[in-house]
C-alpha cells in the first residue's frame, strides 16, 4: 500500500498508537491500518484481525503485496478472540457501531489483560463506548472529532491507569456527546450535532399524536435530550 493513501480517519487513529507497540487491529478489513503502522516503523508487530472470509482475504492479499509477512499476522476470527491475554499492548476497532463494538469488548473482556491502551472509532453511537469503558474502569483520555469525504468520525482513546475521569455533574450530556469534544466544538462537531437536533425534532413531531404512557414518557427523555443538545451548542 502507499502511505499516502491512508485515510484521514484511519490516520488520526494512527496518532494515537504508543511507538514500538504491539498492536491488534480488530476488524481490519483490507490491513490498511496495521500495514501503515508497520511501514512508518511506528510499532513492532501487528495482528489484524478479521471475522469474515472476504476481508480476511483481502488482508492476506495487502500483507502479502506489503512483503510484511513475518511484521503482520492476520487471523480469522470473532471479536478479541484472535489474540491472547498478554499479546498485543494496543488495540484499535475501527468503524463498527459504538454497541458493537461494545459488545466486541465485553465479550472479550478476558483477551484485554496486558493492553494498555484502547482506540476506538465508532461510526454511530459513541455513548455506548464511552459508558462501557466507564464502566469497566477504562479512562477516557482524548478524543477527536472530524470530517471525511461527507462522513463524520469520533476517535475514543482510554488508557487503563489511575485517575479521575474526564466527567463532571454533566455526565449524560458527556457521555452523549463527548467530554473532551465539548470543550472543543469544532465545526465537525457542530455539523454532527445540529443533524441530530434535526432528526430528533422530526421524530417528536411523528410522535406527537401518540399519548399511551410509554410514548409520553419517550417524548419527555427525547425533549429533554434536545433541550440540553441545543443549549451545549448555543453556549
Amino acid at each position: 500500500m502507499k502511505r499516502d493513501n491512508l485515510s484521514l480517519r484511519l490516520k488520526t487513529v494512527a496518532n494515537y498508537v504508543h511507538r514500538e507497540a504491539v498492536i491488534a487491529d480488530i476488524g481490519s478489513d483490507h490491513a490498511y491500518l496495521p500495514c501503515y503502522l508497520v511501514l512508518e516503523h511506528q510499532v513492532v508487530y501487528a495482528i489484524a484481525g478479521e471475522v469474515n472470509e472476504g476481508p480476511y482475504q483481502s488482508a492476506l492479499k495487502e500483507v502479502q503485496s506489503a512483503n510484511l509477512q513475518t511484521k503482520i499476522s492476520v487471523r480469522k476470527g470473532d471479536g478479541l478472540e484472535v489474540i491472547s491475554p498478554n499479546e498485543t499492548d494496543v488495540i484499535t476497532i475501527c468503524g463498527m457501531g459504538g454497541q458493537l463494538i461494545a459488545s466486541i469488548l465485553e465479550k472479550g473482556k478476558s483477551k484485554l489483560e496486558g493492553v494498555k491502551r484502547l482506540i476506538l472509532q465508532p461510526n454511530v453511537g459513541a455513548d455506548s463506548v464511552r459508558i462501557w469503558l466507564k464502566n469497566e474502569g477504562w479512562t477516557l483520555t482524548q478524543e477527536e472529532i472530524l470530517k471525511e469525504d461527507g462522513k463524520i468520525y469520533e476517535v475514543l482513546v482510554a488508557d487503563l491507569q489511575e485517575g479521575n475521569q474526564p466527567y463532571t455533574e454533566n455526565e449524560t450530556l458527556e457521555l452523549l456527546l463527548g467530554p473532551f469534544l465539548m470543550k472543543q466544538k469544532n465545526e465537525a462537531f457542530i455539523e454532527k450535532w445540529r443533524g441530530e437536533l434535526e432528526q430528533w425534532t422530526k421524530i417528536l413531531q411523528q410522535m406527537e399524536s401518540s399519548q399511551s404512557p410509554d410514548s409520553m414518557e419517550r417524548k419527555r427523555q427525547l425533549m429533554k435530550r434536545i433541550e440540553s443538545v441545543k443549549k451545549e451548542l448555543e453556549s
